[in-house]
């Protein structure tokens, strides 16, 4: 089983990539998003719950992210693997994810992180700010305090797995094809 972490800031390009691994190598993808979308528009319990911690301006805590990514996963028992985009986040995040993983008998495959200046990034999200109808997406001060906080609370992550021999950057910047050649290179490796 291939069990990917697709990594890196926002706009660095994890949705595209995932969207092209997975016809590749018939992988689910987990996108944290996706999953309070669909619990939340689906009004499971966990949804509801998200939903009354976002009602306050408040995060979601992790037991109740984690609830979710335990159902997708429990959900589809026979695929050839996950790309898990926008999860883990912190390190108590990877730890409930090895665990999950290992309960299932697998563990992570390799972390990818997609290595993006920040000057690029915001140059994405600006521009893709013009047709998302995120209102966050608009303003520059806003994308950059994104990336902040990803520098400040999710690069730890990273690190995590690098302990473990298992976390590895590549060149981010590039067309669609050419950083996704350069995933496939990574994940044929293993």
């Amino acid at each position: 089983m291939i069990n990917l972490i697709l990594f890196g800031p926002p706009g660095s390009g994890k949705g595209t990539q995932a969207a092209k691994l997975v016809e590749q190598y018939a992988l689910l993808h987990i996108s944290t998003g996706d999953l309070f979308r669909y619990e939340m528009s689906n009004d499971t319990p966990l949804g509801q719950e998200a939903k009354s911690y976002i009602a306050k301006g408040e995060l979601v805590p992790d037991e109740v992210t984690i609830g979710m990514l335990r159902n997708k996963v429990e959900a589809n028992p026979d695929v050839r693997g996950y790309i898990f985009d926008g999860f883990p986040r912190t390190i108590a995040q990877s730890e409930a994810l090895d665990a999950l993983l290992a309960e299932k008998e697998g563990e992570v495959s390799k972390l990818i992180m997609l290595d993006v200046p920040d000057d690029e990034i915001v140059a994405r999200i600006l521009n893709r700010g013009k047709t998302s109808g995120r209102t966050d997406d608009l303003d520059e001060d806003i994308v950059r305090n994104r990336i902040q906080i990803y520098k400040n609370e999710t690069s730890q992550v990273f690190d995590f797995y690098a302990i473990k021999e298992k976390s590895i950057k590549i060149d981010g910047v590039g067309s669609v094809e050419e950083i996704f050649n350069r995933l496939c290179d990574e994940i044929d490796n293993l």
